[in-house]
């Protein structure tokens, strides 16, 4: 197999990205899906499958042999000690947007080496961008650079979060909203992490913090820390996970704000 460069490996993703998301658009105008709950609570349709099955074989057409990570087709690896190479895959970030007709839908691939973000792709269909980074080149969207926002203090702040799908998980986190509402400029809630890390990125956001999964948010930290902004967590990693690979406690800002957010965040529990 021949070695891909970064610049090699990101021009595949945007394509692979592209081609899903014109998967997505065909999907939503033939309104011909199949919707179904997993594990009872998280919403699921026959589009986020076929979806996540293209970008597995188009990723397998190109880089055979490189381990996967994907919300539809195998979950279950989410946190086990990574592959040398790794690709992390959300087919469909915002599904229940995708179901009822919102725009706020994204793909997003990334690809990890030795438990370190490399290249972030997220594709919006409904929204025509496609944001894009690797490791040393800068963040992109739909090819011109971005940088995050010039805030400076929380009264100034446009903060983005999210929320489980357990109603009674949601009730924890009430303390911390209450504060941001009380001390930043507003909150915003999009349903899809994946395009918040981008919204922060490109400077339409101050701040986003929420606990996702894995293939939620990698290519969107990617993307967030090469354009500048500042990516951490609330909590301690636990040993011999990745920081790059761990989903709770997520804090992504403008950089003049994080320290400001993370210490109203903190005092909130």
């Amino acid at each position: 197999m021949a070695a891909y460069t970064l610049e090699a490996r990101l021009a595949l993703a945007i394509e692979i990205a592209e081609d899903a998301g014109k998967m997505i658009l065909t999907a939503r105008e033939q309104q011909g899906f199949s919707q179904r709950l997993k594990a009872g609570v998280e919403l699921v349709t026959d589009v986020d499958v076929a979806v996540d099955t293209l970008i597995s074989q188009r990723l397998e057409e190109h880089f055979p042999g490189e381990a996967r990570l994907s919300e539809e087709l195998n979950p279950e690896r989410a946190l086990q000690t990574p592959a040398e190479q790794l690709w992390v895959v959300d087919p469909i970030d915002g599904t229940v947007n995708f179901a009822k007709g919102l725009r706020h839908v994204a793909v997003s691939i990334g690809w990890m080496e030795n438990g370190v973000g490399k290249v972030g792709v997220i594709h919006a269909p409904f929204l025509g961008e496609t944001f894009s980074a690797a490791e040393g080149m800068g963040a992109f969207c739909n090819k011109q650079p971005i940088k995050p926002s010039g805030a400076d203090s929380l009264d100034s702040t446009l903060v983005a979060t999210g929320f489980p799908y357990q109603k009674e998980a949601r009730k924890k986190l009430l303390p911390r909203l209450a504060a941001v509402l009380a001390g930043c400029q507003d909150v915003r809630r999009n349903g899809a992490a994946a395009q918040d890390l981008c919204d922060v990125a490109c400077g339409r956001l101050d701040a986003y913090y929420e606990s996702v999964s894995p293939w939620d948010f990698v290519a969107g930290w990617v993307i967030a820390r090469e354009a500048g902004a500042r990516v951490g967590h609330l909590t301690e990693v636990p040993e011999g996970v990745p920081e790059d690979l761990y989903p709770e406690q997520l804090l992504v800002t403008t950089p003049k704000v994080y320290e400001a957010m993370a210490a109203l965040l903190k005092a909130a529990d």
